[in-house]
């Protein structure tokens, strides 16, 4: 990493901490720096969704922000920790908003994710679509078992998380992440 880049990942870590002290103007510069980021998650979460999908990244990155700047039980330990908190926002609000939208149509328009392009399978099942609520079954299994599987899939997918993001965020090496990530993925297709 640059010097610069550490100097911006321990600006976002100050301001945060500052947020959480209840700083409102700490949190008005806060916003236009992490919203980039936030609407890139959201744009990579949704980009996968079939495009009858009714919530738009905006909506997504602004309730997550909301959620996430009204967390005053978190102490904030850097950038990397806000945006793990963040991936884990986005997937409960995406598989709310997919039970809510599953309900109203009574089990009809199941919101589809392409479970391959999102996971990045490699084989012979690029057309397999996954439900956002099985994901979410599926992942609450694995992490029964298995909670660093379940947290790097978690990174990883509702995140949009790089390996190299994922082990900085999780305090272990890339190898690790990588390793776990193909596990994980292997047993989610078995599962899915």
């Amino acid at each position: 990493m640059t010097d610069q880049t550490d100097e911006n990942q321990e600006k976002v870590t100050q301001m945060l901490r500052q947020v959480q002290e209840g700083n409102r103007e700490a949190l008005d510069d806060l916003f236009p720096i992490i919203y980039k980021e936030l609407r890139r998650l959201a744009s990579s979460q949704l980009s996968n969704e079939r495009s009858n999908h009714t919530l738009q990244p905006t909506a997504l990155v602004h309730e997550a922000y909301m959620r996430l700047i009204d967390q005053h039980s978190v102490n904030w330990q850097n950038r990397a920790h806000f945006f793990s908190i963040a991936a884990e926002t986005m997937r409960r609000i995406l598989v709310n908003h997919a039970i809510q939208r599953n309900a109203q149509k009574r089990g009809s328009g199941v919101t589809c994710i392409e479970l391959d392009e999102a996971i990045s399978y490699h084989d012979q099942a690029a057309d397999r679509e996954l439900d956002l609520v099985l994901l979410d079954d599926a992942l609450k299994q694995l992490e029964g078992f298995d909670t660093t599987q379940a947290k790097i899939v978690e990174l990883r997918f509702f995140g949009g998380l790089t390996v190299e993001e994922t082990a900085e965020v999780m305090k272990i090496s890339e190898s690790t992440v990588k390793r776990e990530w193909r596990m994980a993925k292997s047993w989610l297709k078995t599962k899915l």
